[in-house]
């Protein structure tokens, strides 16, 4: 299922003064069960831009479109996944992963056996009588995972998921996620602000542009997985994301570069 982002453009109006773009004509397309990151400066419309695609926030101009069909609202179609986990304390693990299928009218028993079978996938099957509290902060992070998946998206949009964790255990999602979506084959579209998690876990990385965010260029990043990442060919895309990160401006003419060229 093909996700096309159209000249999306936003603006955030301001009382009194011109209203503060953004984001500005990004066009993206991104092809089914492609793993893609999202960079840039802080406050260049990363977040803003996965809110809209999810249907949290209208663009101002623009469109998106699954399958050729226009987005204007939240899809059962895509899920996302926010770094504050978004557990709900009074319910059980199990209870939330169902919460999704629930909202969607699916019987009791189906749902609890689609959650447990998601919980198995992320390892937490023995833990599903667990109340987020008693969990740790990458636990609860599967959970979430978990739950996104529950209702079977066809995309999944993750707005820094592992950004508060220790190095440790984001290492050690990073690695589980990549498993997951070789197991699931879903579409991802993953923001975050770390140039090593975006080469590690990547296909493309879309850099932004300081605000208003427009695509500065659009890296490839053709590893093999599972990936080194003390390979000369990793650091050489890494450095080339930083530099394009530290650099100021608009945006190149050419939006892609292969790795063996840099």
């Amino acid at each position: 299922m093909t996700l096309e982002i159209r000249n999306l453009v936003k603006e955030f109006p301001v009382p009194g003064q011109e209203p503060i773009r953004a984001l500005s004509g990004i066009s993206l397309s991104l092809p089914p069960q492609e793993f893609v990151s999202v960079l840039g400066p802080s406050g260049c419309g990363k977040t803003t831009l996965l809110r809209i695609v999810a249907g949290l926030e209208e663009a101002t101009t623009g469109s998106i479109e699954l399958n050729g069909e226009v987005v204007d609202r939240r899809s059962s179609k895509m899920a996302m996944i926010f770094q504050e986990y978004s557990l709900y304390p009074w319910r059980t693990v199990l209870d939330n992963v169902t919460f999704g299928l629930e909202m969607q009218s699916v019987g009791k028993h189906p749902a609890r056996e689609a959650a447990m079978k998601y919980l198995h996938l992320v390892g937490l099957d023995a833990f599903a009588d667990r109340y987020p509290y008693e969990l740790s902060g990458g636990m609860r992070q599967r959970v979430a995972v978990a739950r996104a998946l529950a209702i079977e998206p066809e995309i999944l949009l993750m707005d820094e998921p592992f950004g508060a964790l220790d190095a440790q255990t984001r290492n050690m999602l990073q690695k589980e996620l990549l498993e997951i979506w070789e197991k699931t084959k879903k579409t991802v579209l993953f923001v975050t602000h770390s140039v090593d998690e975006a080469v590690y876990l990547s296909d493309r990385i879309v850099v932004l542009t300081e605000r208003p965010g427009r695509i500065r260029e659009i890296v490839d990043s053709p590893l093999p997985r599972p990936r080194d990442r003390t390979s000369p060919e990793f650091a050489r895309i890494r450095r080339h994301v930083l530099d394009l990160i530290s650099e100021s401006g608009q945006p190149k003419e050419d939006l892609r570069v292969h790795p063996a060229s840099l």
